[in-house]
């Protein structure tokens, strides 16, 4: 993974949010996001980086967890032919099934997109 590409999936994530500021970014230590570029990134946009201690895999469990999943329910299931179709295939699962349609029992059950649906809901924002 490059720099580049820990930047432009921030700034995508960033679009489809609306750019919100004080919002804390989590990550491992990588390179990419140790990276000026990264963190100039964080800055400018006003995100609290929040990084994993040296070699503990715990502090980002949920980061841990979430390419467990889905490697166990789709990279391990198929054969793909070139890149640009996984890229296609990941981008269709997380988009379309993880966050939309797939439960999880850290969110009372429900997917990630309704969750948070709800509790914006509760403080009277939208999306």
């Amino acid at each position: 993974m490059t720099q580049q590409l820990a930047c432009d999936a921030m700034l995508m994530a960033l679009a489809c949010r609306g750019s919100p500021r004080g919002v804390i970014s989590h990550s491992d230590r990588g390179s990419q996001y140790c990276s000026e570029a990264y963190q100039a990134l964080l800055k400018k946009y006003g995100l609290i980086c929040s990084m994993s201690r040296k070699a503990n895999c715990w502090d980002n469990s949920v980061a841990e967890s979430f390419f467990r999943t889905l490697k166990t329910e789709l990279i391990y299931t198929q054969k793909f032919a070139t890149r640009e179709e996984a890229r296609q295939s990941v981008f269709h699962y997380i988009e379309t099934y993880y966050n939309r349609r797939r439960l999880h029992s850290a969110n009372e059950f429900v997917a990630p997109a309704i969750y948070e649906s709800s509790a914006v809901m509760l403080e009277g924002r939208c999306l």
